[in-house]
């Protein structure tokens, strides 16, 4: 969350003036930074915002809510999707540099999850928040030009985790599969279960591909939105797909949560939820094949 998708905001929309007071101490890890665009209404609906910023002189008004917030509880300062304009739809959205100590910037409690319980993730509350003019980040109403930017990244990001994690499991099952005894053998010698890790394999060999391939445009400056939401929807399938048979290989031991195939199915789910929920992904590409 920090070194792959809040500060890239920063380094690319942020003036030369927020850079300077900001990228150093986010470089060293004393400034933890967090997004926060979903709010209790509105999640992969960006233009469902409700959250508010109104100008008054030298500053900005802020007002609202988010939630599901990773980094909510350790962040120092938070990139805030707020609506400058009520009436100007996408167009009316706008990004803040909010810092965690301004009056008025409350932190909920830290949320209880399925999975990724190492990770903090917060309700965010913002009432009658003075936020200076000087932290708007870019330009006032480009803030969700710089969302749908910026997002192939953080889905290409979520990518590579799905694959990694994929991987890890694949190789954790086919370990356990080898040392476990049923009927008087063990679970690897079983048909099924060479068949299920061959098809497994050659499934994340393939994802792995694509993704190293996306990896390469981004670098290039060329991953588009559709070929980035492909990797995503592709690989956090496959991943929920390798967690739920590999656990189904580890039999009643892969239902208990000292093994690490239980833990990785808990953490996998919502890699289909967040980053766009994967219904989102194939909706943004069906509109490109229908065009």
């Amino acid at each position: 969350m920090h070194n792959d998708i809040t500060v890239p905001y920063i380094v690319r929309y942020g003036s030369e003036e927020q850079k300077q007071k900001y990228l150093p101490r986010c470089t060293t890890g004393e400034l933890i930074t967090a997004i926060a665009m979903t709010e209790p209404g509105a999640g992969s609906d960006l233009q469902g915002t409700n959250t508010t910023a109104v100008l008054d002189g030298d500053h900005y008004i802020l007002n609202g809510s988010k939630t599901f917030i990773t980094n909510g509880q350790k962040a120092g300062l938070v990139i805030v999707v707020a609506k400058t304009d009520t009436t100007a739809g996408s167009k009316g959205i706008s990004l803040f540099l909010v810092e965690a100590d301004l009056p008025g910037f409350s932190k909920g409690k830290n949320l209880t999850k399925l999975g990724l319980k190492a990770q903090d993730t917060s309700e965010l509350f913002f009432q009658d928040v003075k936020v200076p003019k000087e932290n708007l980040l870019g330009e006032e109403g480009r803030g969700f030009i710089y969302l749908m930017q910026d997002l192939p990244q953080e889905r290409l990001s979520i990518a590579v985790g799905a694959v990694a994690n994929a991987r890890a499991i694949l190789e954790a099952t086919v370990a356990y599969t080898k040392e476990r005894k049923a009927f008087g053998t063990t679970v690897a010698s079983f048909q099924n279960t060479q068949f299920k890790l061959a098809e497994l394999s050659a499934e994340i060999d393939c994802a792995e591909v694509y993704t190293d391939r996306c990896t390469e445009l981004l670098l290039e400056d060329n991953l588009d939105t559709v070929t980035a939401s492909k990797a995503k929807l592709l690989t956090t399938d496959l991943q929920c797909k390798v967690a739920d048979e590999c656990l189904q290989l580890h039999g009643g031991w892969g239902y208990m949560w000292e093994y690490p195939v239980c833990r990785a199915f808990a953490d996998s789910r919502i890699q289909r939820i967040y980053g766009g929920t994967n219904e989102i992904m194939k909706l943004i590409i069906s509109r490109e094949l229908m065009k």
